[in-house]
């Protein structure tokens, strides 16, 4: 299992997805992700995208102005 990082800061809707979603296709099962987001929708976003695409959102906090998110490929 390997960790990779995505900095979505500063993008809207629906980019840190579509990166996430380009990011994850490289990625080994086991992966994780981790996305930094400062898009406030990016939670409910990624909660769906995790739910239509079958990998599992390992976590999920909140820090500062600042949304991180791990995403274990499946």
């Amino acid at each position: 299992m390997t960790d990779h990082f995505l900095d979505a800061t500063g993008l809207k809707c629906p980019i840190p997805v579509l990166r996430a979603r380009k990011a994850m296709k490289s990625l080994a099962i086991g992966d994780i992700l981790e996305v930094h987001a400062t898009d406030l929708s990016a939670e409910m976003d990624f909660k769906n995208f995790c739910e239509t695409t079958g990998h599992e959102l390992v976590s999920f906090d909140e820090r500062d102005d600042m949304l991180v998110m791990k995403i274990k490929k499946i």
